[in-house]
């Protein structure tokens, strides 16, 4: 059989490669997304690039490798402007020589990685997430929840060994009221695409505990720019509006503000603020209490003071009475004193008079009813006499 005009493969591929390096003879600058991402031993990383259609089926992919001469000051210059190393799932504008092996095939040597457009990428992302939230009327469900007076159940989602856990706990529990609350940890991934499904999973544990919480709070010590982008996902957002509970969010640093903390019910820089917004509530009731025991005290005592004055002025008003009546009576005694002194038989006899008596010793005060011959006694100062009626004249 006679063999059909052909080439060999390494014809074929050094064709390829003389075609590629002709259409690429410069670095282009490529935007892909990073499959995965593998750094050696030997220094070198290796990443597999891809591009995805709308409905995330991936149309392309390609290998792409930064040498190990390249990756310490790339990786480096890449971190301290995104705050973030490359990682899987980040979109990327890379430099890259265009190039064809003919026994590795099609490679991408990236050369230099823009920084600034992995994080304008995650600008646009965070502005469609919050145009998306405000058309569904996300935006504003969790302000319409309102805080417990005094709430003491809370529920924490933090990784366990994070540093702003520690400061909150620190704060909250060594307080100098000696105020207590009843914590429990919700450990969840904090940073990465694990994130937003390990907190959610979280919430909805915490809205479905057999004791109810009274709030969520939300922990992260400070990071950087893609650390953080997690808390501008869509799905945790929407998560967070449409829980039961108050949603407290304490996440990053100063400048930080992230939306999954425009959709909380509040929002604070630090977790030690959000301590002090919890212990806000007890000292401020502690205070409107002392203020209630204060007034109630003032108006005892006051009470007290007016009650001890209208008795003092019951006992003098008594007492004056009693003074006077007293006064009266004393008055009253010396006149019925001297009128029974001087009705004493004994002041009338000396004033010249007489008494007579009958045989039983009865006063007589007239003739009448006198018969001769009765024993009557008559009486003087100085002596009485026993004496015998001889003859009765009725006048």
């Amino acid at each position: 059989m006679e063999m059909m005009p052909h080439i060999d493969l390494v014809t074929l591929q050094a064709a390829v490669a003389d075609a590629i390096a002709d259409a690429f003879p410069e670095k282009v600058w490529v935007k892909a997304e990073i499959a995965s991402i593998s750094v050696k031993s030997n220094g070198h990383c290796y990443l597999e690039l891809a591009q995805s259609d709308a409905f995330g089926a991936v149309i392309a992919k390609a290998r792409a490798v930064i040498w190990r001469s390249k990756y310490a000051s790339l990786s480096k210059s890449f971190y301290e402007s995104a705050g973030s190393l490359p990682i899987a799932g980040m979109e990327i504008l890379a430099q890259v020589k265009v190039s064809y092996s003919e026994v590795w095939g099609f490679l991408l040597t990236i050369e230099d990685l823009d920084a600034s457009f992995t994080l304008g990428q995650a600008e646009k992302q965070r502005r469609e997430t919050i145009a998306r939230l405000e058309k569904e009327g996300l935006m504003d469900l969790q302000k319409e929840l309102c805080l417990p007076l005094l709430p003491y159940r809370l529920a924490i989602i933090s990784a366990a060994t994070a540093a702003g856990l520690g400061d909150f706990m620190k704060h909250l529990t060594e307080n100098e009221y000696g105020f207590r609350f009843d914590v429990q940890l919700f450990e969840a991934a904090m940073q990465g695409d694990g994130a937003p499904p390990s907190i959610i999973e979280n919430l909805n544990l915490i809205e479905t505990a057999a004791v109810p919480f009274d709030a969520v709070l939300i922990l992260r010590g400070g990071g950087s720019d893609l650390d953080l982008a997690c808390f501008d996902d869509y799905d945790l957002a929407a998560a967070i509006a449409r829980c039961s509970i108050p949603v407290f969010t304490a996440i990053g640093h100063q400048r930080d503000y992230h939306v999954a903390d425009m959709v909380a019910n509040t929002n604070v820089k630090t977790p030690t603020a959000l301590a002090d917004l919890f212990l806000d509530c007890y000292i401020s009731e502690d205070q409107r209490i002392s203020a209630l025991e204060s007034a109630l005290k003032t108006a005892f005592t006051a009470r007290v003071s007016a009650m001890e004055m209208r008795m003092q002025a019951a006992f003098t008003a008594v007492k004056t009475a009693a003074l006077g009546r007293l006064a009266n009576e004393e008055a009253r005694i010396g006149v019925l004193e001297v009128k029974i002194a001087s009705s004493d038989p004994k002041e009338v006899l000396k004033r010249g008079y007489s008494i007579i008596t009958d045989a039983e010793g009865v006063k007589k005060v007239k003739a009448q009813g006198t018969k001769p011959g009765d024993a009557v006694s008559v009486m003087f100062p100085d002596g009485t006499l026993d004496c015998k009626v001889e003859k009765v004249i009725i006048l």
